[in-house]
């Protein structure tokens, strides 16, 4: 598919820049009118998952996946899940383990290739037989969720799953990752790494042995965390072998449904390869989106309660 001309005029004046654009909406923006109907179902693995309803009574369903360390309190789910309700549809977001205030039962955590729980609640949503059309949507790492999904499935996909949009997502893990090296991202790795030690200490008072405490306390870079935190309580060899296992764009060609990648070329959180432009070049279903501005998670429009890709995401997905 043509690579898509964006129609974003850009942020207020006052986000001059992407750092500005991802950071004061994620601290500031507050999204009212959303109350959520919890759900609590079991994984195969005897975890469980934390499903938050937003319903009005329709046939549609709009299933959310939230970025990392985010849940469905996030401004940028809440905005989606306000939105798509106002035009009639039903909204559900799942809640990754241990996100969304309740710890869950296993070693694990969660991470950006965990498409199975994405598909654990999309099973749960067909089981219902509520919902004659489905659509997904996801941001920040629930987008990379959200694609891995789609290309596990394939030509399998329940045909009741029409369409997808995800935005601001790190395509290629590696890429990404490689960003929070960067000096100018040190906020962003501070507050990631801070919440995730945050969680793995809550991992070793549920399963005494499990952290090498010691070390946790000294971490201070992604790569570190990642190899003996991360990709040890997930089975994967190191940092490197978890960001190239899980990463999305192995899956991204299998994709058998429209697809809308809405990524800002001034994100601070994507490298080069998380712009796949060959790819949608070479695959009608994947309509590839890159605003010169819009941050990660930002998008913000002047005088407006939602933002640009919120918009966008709902006029892709409306166009089924």
């Amino acid at each position: 598919m043509p690579i898509q001309t964006p129609n974003y005029s850009g942020p207020p004046f006052y986000l001059f820049n992407g750092h500005l654009e991802t950071i004061i909406p994620s601290l500031f923006r507050k999204v009212e009118g959303v109350a959520y109907r919890r759900e609590k179902i079991k994984t195969p693995d005897d975890d469980f998952l934390n499903l938050d309803w937003s319903e009005i009574g329709s046939d549609r369903l709009l299933v959310l996946s939230h970025g990392l360390e985010g849940d469905s309190m996030r401004h940028y789910i809440m905005g989606l899940v306000k939105l798509f309700n106002s035009k009639g549809m039903d909204t559900l977001v799942w809640n990754n383990r241990s996100c969304g205030g309740e710890m869950n039962l296993k070693p694990i955590l969660y991470h950006h290739g965990a498409s199975y729980d994405l598909d654990t609640t999309i099973n749960h949503v067909l089981r219902m037989n509520r919902y004659r059309e489905i659509f997904l949507s996801g941001i920040s790492m629930g987008g990379a969720q959200t694609l891995k999904y789609l290309g596990e499935k394939g030509l399998d996909l329940n045909p009741i799953i029409k369409r997808a949009a995800v935005y601001s997502t790190p395509c290629n893990l590696p890429s990404s990752a490689a960003t929070l090296k960067e000096k100018s991202n040190l906020f962003y790795k501070k507050r990631f790494l801070g919440k995730l030690k945050k969680k793995m200490i809550e991992k070793e008072n549920q399963f005494p042995g499990l952290v090498d405490l010691e070390l946790l306390l000294k971490v201070d870079d992604f790569d570190t965390f990642d190899t003996f935190f991360t990709a040890k309580i997930h089975g994967f060899k190191d940092a490197n072998d978890f960001y190239q296992s899980v990463s999305a764009d192995n899956w991204m060609p299998q994709i058998a449904i429209p697809c809308l990648i809405l990524n800002a070329l001034n994100d601070p959180l994507l490298g080069p390869a998380c712009y796949p432009v060959e790819l949608a070049k070479l695959k009608s279903e994947i309509h590839l989106e890159m605003p010169k501005y819009g941050g990660h998670t930002g998008f913000v429009s002047k005088g407006e309660e939602f933002t640009y890709a919120e918009y966008r995401v709902l006029d892709f997905l409306a166009a089924c």
